[in-house]
């Protein structure tokens, strides 16, 4: 039996898919025998990060409670791999992304001083990230998405190992006669582009119910008005997971279509569910799981091409249960056991 610490950052109040995948971790470690803890450091605002790098780098991770040795660190996302241990192995959720992939859309709105005191500390942090990632042991990034982003910047090698689903009572109760969507109303989860392929002539009719809570919430109601969607889409603001569940579970098909996202659980959460996923070519990691036409589309990102999608899924009841059930397969390869396993062997 080993002694894990599983080390994570986040913003204070904040939730999200990091902090699911911590806690998880946590739980499948002890379910595995091993002594486990979840320890969360800062991640500061913009213009801060370079405390919460220093308060990573302190923050001792050599001993737990009672003078107990940890064997071994999982570190999961920035500036969490700071920490120092002989043992410290990395599973990558993302780096500072407005100073990676996010830089050209980050920095366009910024004044000519504010580039350049940006631009200062990009580099920065690009140097520390380097550094601190290639000294750990070993790294896990969880897609091909955050793996491609690491070569690019910073030549960094590392292994794909996709996250399973939260452990959650999944369950398929019908393929219903709507579509489904959850996420954070952020710009970059996209639903914008939903609204808009469901205004598309060919997806005429459809329903949408569209769960999460966020800043983007206000713009969309207002879209969704301007584009005559008000009898065909609801927001339902933010659920309970089996809230959640429940959707899945009678939902015809989920839609996933976030720009170049890092993983995204709701794609595994639906395969879970027996449901098929539709998703777009620049989605990142939704696009890696999805295979098109068996478990579920990935189409062009536009609203026409994911309005085919979206129509062809809610036209074929029949097609809709074959692709769920190949998604269903899919999740069935992904345990918390195998993933524990190859992260201390």
């Amino acid at each position: 039996m080993a002694t894990v610490a599983v080390v994570t950052a986040s913003p204070p109040f904040a939730e999200g898919g990091h902090l699911v995948m911590a806690r998880e971790l946590v739980r499948a470690l002890r379910e595995s025998g091993h002594d486990a803890g979840l320890i969360v450091t800062p991640q500061n605002r913009f213009g801060r990060q370079a405390s919460a790098y220093l308060a990573a780098w302190c923050t001792d991770v050599g001993l737990a409670h009672e003078e107990k040795r940890v064997d071994q660190v999982i570190s999961l996302r920035f500036p969490a791999y700071a920490v120092r241990h002989p043992n410290h192995v990395v599973w990558l959720n993302h780096r500072m992304r407005e100073y990676y992939d996010l830089w050209e859309r980050f920095q366009v709105h910024l004044s000519w001083k504010a580039k350049i005191k940006e631009r200062t500390r990009r580099a920065i942090v690009h140097r520390a990230d380097s550094y601190f990632l290639n000294r750990t042991r070993k790294r896990y990034v969880i897609s091909a998405t955050v793996q491609a982003r690491l070569q690019r910047w910073g030549g960094i090698q590392s292994n794909v190992l996709y996250p399973p689903p939260p452990v959650r009572e999944y369950r398929n109760e019908s393929y219903g006669d709507y579509i489904f969507a959850v996420s954070r109303l952020a710009p970059l989860k996209r639903f914008d582009l939903l609204l808009r392929a469901l205004a598309e002539p060919i997806a005429t009719g459809l329903r949408c119910v569209i769960a999460g809570e966020g800043a983007e919430m206000p713009a969309l109601v207002k879209l969704r008005r301007q584009l005559g969607l008000e009898d065909r889409v609801e927001f339902v603001g933010r659920l309970s997971d089996a809230e959640m569940v429940t959707h899945l579970a009678r939902c015809r098909a989920v839609a996933f279509v976030p720009w170049n996202e890092d993983y995204g659980f709701v794609t595994v959460e639906a395969f879970a569910c027996a449901k098929p996923v539709v998703t777009v070519t620049d989605s990142g990691g939704p696009a890696e799981l999805v295979k098109d036409g068996v478990s579920g589309y990935v189409t062009a990102p536009t609203p026409e091409g994911l309005a085919v999608g979206l129509r062809e899924i809610m036209s074929d009841r029949t097609r809709a249960i074959r692709m769920g059930e190949a998604g269903a397969a899919t999740a069935a390869t992904m345990t918390w056991a195998s993933a524990v396993e190859e992260l201390l062997k």
